[in-house]
Formats: C-alpha cells, structure tokens, sequence
C-alpha cells in the first residue's frame, strides 16, 4: 500500500539520504524507504546526470589471510601461558582450585593429564574424577551447542546492526521467527547480554504544548481509547522538537493512523506555527486520497486549537477531538511514536550536528517506521505490512459475504 507517484521533494531527499551514507548499499537504502531498488538507482542516476545502464566502479576488499609469524607468535604465548598454569599448579594448587570455575578446572585437567594424570590433577584441584569424566564424555554436545549459540549470536548481532542498533530482544525475536528461527524472547535476550547488545532507552521528553486558554476546544471523541476498527478512521497528531547543536531546533509535526499505527502524514520546519500542523495534515490526506469522516485527536496546543487548523479540518472532512489540558495520557499514542523517534535516531546524544543531518535522519527513520520497523501492537509487523494483511482479510471476508 506505498506510494505508486513519489513526489520531487522525497526522490531528492531519497538521493541525499542515499549520499550521506557512504558504506549503505542503493539496496539497503531502498529497503529503508519501501521503494524498488531499481527506482532508486534511476534517481541517483538522474541526479549525477548518468545515462540508465552506466555503474559506479564497485570497490572490492579481500580479506588478507593470517600471516605465519602472526600464527607462530600465537602459538608461543599459548606456550607461556600453560607454563605458567604449571607453576601455579605446583606452587598455589588450593589457591587455583578455590578461584576458578569447575569447567575451568576440568579443562586444565584434560590439557595437562598425560604429564601429571587424571587421579594426582583431581586430587590437587579438589574435583573428583567422575565429575571430570562426565566433563569430558559430554564435550561434544557442548561444543555442539556453543556452535549454535556463536552462530545465533552473530544472526542476532546482524539483526540489531540492520536496525540501527535500536532493536531490542522482542523486535529481534520476531525478525529471527519471521526467518524461520524457533526461538524465545528470553533466550535472546540472554545471548544479546553475553555479547553486550541492546536496545536504545527512553530519553527525557521536552515540552512543546503551550495552550491558548482563549481558543476554542473540541471534545474528546478518543478518550483514551487508541485502538480503531479499521484505517482511516481514527488519527492522532502532536508536536516534538529536533535539537540542533549551535543552531535553532527543528519541529515535527506528525498524524498517526490509530489501527495500522502508521505514519499518514508528516512535516519537519524551523518553527511552530500552525502551518506546521497543517502541511502534516495535508501530507496524510494525500496518502489516504481522502479524511473524509476520520477522527483528528490532539492536544490543546495552540497550533490544533487554531481558527486556520479548524477550518483545514472542515474542509477536509475531518472531526476534531482534544484530551484534557496538560494530560500527556490523553494523548499517549502520539506521546509514544516521539519517545521513540528521539532515542532511535539521537541515541543519547544530546542533538544533530546540523539542520541537513537532523532533517535526513528524520526523513529515513520516519520512512523506515511505515515500511520496515517492527511494531509490539501490530504482531511485531510494519505499520505497511500489517495494512496489507488487514486489507486482505477485509477483502476475503467481503468477498464471503
């Protein structure tokens, strides 16, 4: 359900987004924004003022294999090392034996038990030998099973690179599941522990909202009930800051289909104004064809409260709705995509170097949101891929009755 005729400002911002990222694949990129890759080639191409069929120059790296001297000098540490196990083995045995794992000892067993024997390297360490029988007789499941995990662990870590670093256990889960891995959330999470992984966390929110006590209000239609029956019919819209280091912040203004969670409409400028709110509005009346009918929700900010925003949504078909004055709850569901925005594209910095990267990070990660980005409410699916499937159901369940 994307666009089939893309707009001259999203293909030029698709082509700098593209540029900005020099290790990204045109593949890569296009997966992002939900466009052919194809497609976005011949922007590029348009762009560079290339002719259809001429390529860049594809740069090849060819991994240098371990030199020998590498491999020796491995080797002779290696040789130091258990050398250096002996001596404490003689000199502090029951100082060995209390500071180290069982497996631990059991493996220094096994390295050195033609030299010293099993029963004298037992008895030294403190285990007994049929604790290191069992060690040694189930070595190959589990080396069988580290295997496994080493190979869960770098699909897992691929997973969490391909997010940006912002997936954490559950989304990964379900990209694993979707490509027919029979795993757990939990035991994802373990392995993402082990190997230092995880998820970017909530940043402190930054106020936007300031009310107009004079200006007129709409009732609240959503009364915290962000769920809908169907797309098109219920959105909800607010307001979020993008700081800019050494420079004035930029604002977004955003209106979210409550059913498939996607992102119908947006706008990135330099002030709050209520033209802000509308180009929004008008950005998801373009996706949608029509608002006819639709629930608009937000809070009392001046922008929404606005004769100018009123008279938009008239036209537009559209019915007003606003929580209570200062209540974040009320309007949770937008609340929710900012927080989420902000910690996934800033990840802890405290802002953009530059209006230019906030404005193409913004551009990617609100793209990447509709076509790719997993969501918890949705079955762990894209707002896109969940608007197809719905709309399939619907359709068959017509075509029944």
């Amino acid at each position: 359900m994307g666009m089939k005729h893309y707009p001259a400002g999203f293909k030029a911002d698709a082509v700098a987004l593209y540029r900005s990222r020099p290790g990204a694949t045109i593949k890569s990129v296009a997966a992002d924004l939900g466009v052919n890759t194809e497609t976005l080639r011949n922007w590029i191409r348009a762009a560079d003022g290339r002719r259809p069929g001429s390529h860049p120059a594809a740069q090849t790296a060819a991994a240098a294999p371990a030199s020998d001297s590498a491999e020796v000098a491995a080797l002779r540490r290696r040789v130091r090392e258990l050398e250096e196990e002996r001596d404490i083995l003689r000199k502090a045995a029951r100082y060995f034996a209390g500071r180290d794992a069982l497996v631990n000892r059991c493996q220094f067993v096994e390295d050195h038990q033609r030299r010293f024997g099993v029963k004298r390297l037992c008895d030294i360490l403190g285990i007994s030998r049929s604790s290191f029988y069992y060690w040694r007789r189930t070595a190959g499941a589990r080396t069988a099973r580290q295997a496994v995990e080493a190979g869960l662990a770098a699909r897992i870590r691929k997973v969490h690179e391909e997010s940006d670093g912002t997936y954490g256990a559950p989304r990964i889960t379900a990209e694993l599941r979707e490509g027919g891995e029979r795993i757990n959330h939990k035991r994802v999470a373990r392995i993402m522990r082990t190997v230092g992984l995880e998820g970017v966390r909530l940043r402190r929110r930054q106020r936007t909202t300031v009310p107009d006590p004079a200006a007129a209000k709409a009732p609240d239609l959503i009364r915290r009930d962000f769920t809908a029956a169907a797309v098109n019919t219920k959105y909800v819209g607010d307001i979020t800051y993008l700081p800019v280091s050494g420079a004035k912040p930029l604002y977004l203004a955003t209106v979210i289909d409550l059913c498939s969670r996607r992102l119908a409409g947006w706008a990135i400028a330099d002030h709050m104004r209520t033209e802000l709110v509308i180009d929004a509005l008008a950005a998801a009346e373009r996706t949608r064809g029509s608002l006819t009918g639709a629930v608009m929700h937000t809070d009392h900010g001046s922008q929404y409260t606005s004769r100018a925003f009123a008279e938009v949504c008239r036209s537009a078909g559209v019915r007003q709705s606003m929580g209570g004055v200062g209540s974040s709850a009320d309007n949770a569901a937008a609340e929710s995509f900012n927080a989420a925005f902000k910690r996934e594209t800033l990840k802890g910095r405290k802002g953009w170097l530059n209006e230019r990267e906030a404005r193409l990070d913004a551009f990617r990660w609100l793209t990447r949101y509709n076509t790719r980005r997993r969501h918890s409410s949705l079955g762990q699916r894209s707002p896109i891929a969940f608007e197809n499937a719905f709309q399939t159901i619907s359709t068959t369940l017509a075509r029944a009755a």
